[in-house]
């Protein structure tokens, strides 16, 4: 099947400086592309063609770099003109909302939404019958199959009135029968279209809280739990709190997830960049945080948290535990809260790396809620779960006075609570099936085999440890 892979990659500027405004798309031999943007972006096949110059077939495979802006209609935002009596315009629009930008679903992308309808609307109209979104990962829409015992549980707890059927007990697995009974009986009124306490539901909060107590070895409670529709609105939530104003600045590191320029721009913050190492790994020195810390007071900038995305994204690194300890150090003499991006902790390739949370990491350190405020964020979208849809997630919010955590559950009330399928997969994440349940072998099965087709790929594309989840290897339309 042809297919045609929409992402930003960096030959964009490079095909697009060379391609005629006319004919975006010349054909050219048949080379499924590299895709370059990020390092968790695998090849397309291991049977890729080394010598694509030998390959004469029509094309099939056009990545977005191929794409000249100047060769397809313009878009509604250029038509801005035939608006201008509209009471809402560009000059009158929130700046913050202009100054923020979001690549992972930007240009490039609103032009293979375009393409993908006219493939609709004229199936012959490119060289090219197939798009792949590349551009975020998105592991389900490529193949990857959802967790048996996880969807179990969330069809019985949507529709519970199936659990006294006789024929139940032949269709699902016990435990997560079981399970489904137990996760009712802590929503209020047994329904899944109800809302929630605006933190999640309590049960939930303290199935999470006992599972990163397990996973750390130091007790998490679940007051410190706040449910969220993925790890995005966690963020926005705390730079809602931390930034007041352009004077308000929060490092973060270069390269990085789009998310936190998008959001601190949106909150009408400062971003200060702190720029990783490349030659020694991606590694994150403390002379570089606090090079860039003097030089944001210099501006008038006052510093008010740090970002550590771990395992690292687009790099992929994985924080050494005594780095992490510096890190908590450095935070805590210089009084800044710790923003952890922990949504990755799966995702682990490399033999003599491990994850450690940075809540383990401070409270081994000796230091409590008083010593240090830490806001750990995870997600259901990523690890081995990949339930982007799902928008399930959650932030554990410590060392911030009572005062404070008032206001936090004030910003997350505005929301009302997250959805509750979301909420019950995050209490699933951290809590899965144990030795001797009846869905154990099959989960292990399922985990191992997703995680091992994600470090074959990683590896394979880069060669180092990457948080990868761009399932896009894919043959006879099957994901290899």
């Amino acid at each position: 099947m042809r297919r045609f892979v929409a992402d930003k990659t960096r030959n964009l500027v490079r095909r697009a400086s060379t391609c005629s405004p006319t004919c975006p798309v010349s054909p050219r031999p048949h080379h499924p592309p590299s895709l370059l943007s990020q390092p968790t972006s695998p090849p397309f096949s291991s049977s890729s063609p080394s010598h694509p110059s030998s390959i004469t077939s029509p094309l099939r495979f056009l990545t977005a770099a191929a794409l000249h802006p100047l060769s397809f209609p313009a878009s509604p935002n250029s038509m801005a003109s035939n608006y201008s009596t509209t009471p809402v315009t560009l000059q009158s629009v929130n700046p913050k909302v202009l100054k923020c930008e979001y690549a992972v679903r930007g240009e490039i992308v609103t032009l293979a939404q375009k393409l993908e309808q006219d493939l609709k609307q004229n199936p012959d109209s490119h060289p090219f019958d197939e798009i792949i979104y590349c551009n975020i990962g998105n592991p389900q829409s490529l193949g990857q199959q959802p967790i048996t015992f996880f969807r179990e549980v969330l069809a019985l707890c949507d529709h519970p009135a199936i659990l006294d059927r006789s024929e139940t007990q032949g269709l699902f697995s016990a435990d997560a029968i079981e399970r489904a009974f137990q996760i009712l009986d802590q929503i209020p009124g047994r329904a899944t279209g109800a809302y929630s306490h605006s933190q999640g539901i309590k049960g939930l909060r303290e199935t999470i809280a006992a599972g990163i107590a397990e996973r750390d070895g130091f007790p998490a409670d679940p007051n410190d739990i706040f449910l969220t529709d993925g790890a995005s609105p966690a963020v926005h939530m705390m730079m809602q709190l931390l930034i007041r104003s352009e004077k308000d600045g929060i490092l973060c590191p270069i390269p990085q997830y789009p998310l936190y320029s998008a959001s601190i721009a949106l909150h009408g913050g400062t971003l200060v960049p702190y720029y990783l190492d490349e030659a020694t790994g991606w590694g994150l020195e403390i002379s570089e945080l606090k090079k860039q810390l003097e030089t944001a007071k210099s501006n008038g900038v006052c510093v008010r948290a740090l970002v550590v995305i771990n395992p690292g994204n687009p790099t992929g690194q994985v924080l050494a535990e005594d780095n992490q300890c510096e890190i908590v150090e450095f935070c805590k003499n210089e009084g800044l809260v710790l923003l952890a991006d922990e949504v990755y902790q799966e995702n682990i390739y490399v033999p003599d790396k491990q994850f450690h949370s940075f809540k383990k990491v401070s409270r081994s350190m000796g230091y409590g809620e008083k010593n240090i405020s830490l806001v750990s964020f995870q997600s259901v979208s990523k690890g081995y779960y990949g339930e982007c849809g799902k928008r399930g997630g959650y932030m554990e919010v410590t060392g911030f006075s009572p005062e404070i955590r008032e206001q936090i559950y004030k910003v997350a009330s505005v929301n009302l609570c997250s959805n509750i399928s979301g909420q019950i997969l995050a209490s699933l994440v951290m809590n899965p099936p144990k030795v001797g349940d009846e869905s154990y072998e099959s989960y292990t099965g399922e985990k191992d085999g997703i995680l091992s087709s994600l470090a074959k790929r990683a590896k394979k594309g880069i060669g180092m440890e990457l948080p990868q989840m761009f399932p896009v290897v894919m043959q006879n339309g099957i994901t290899q």
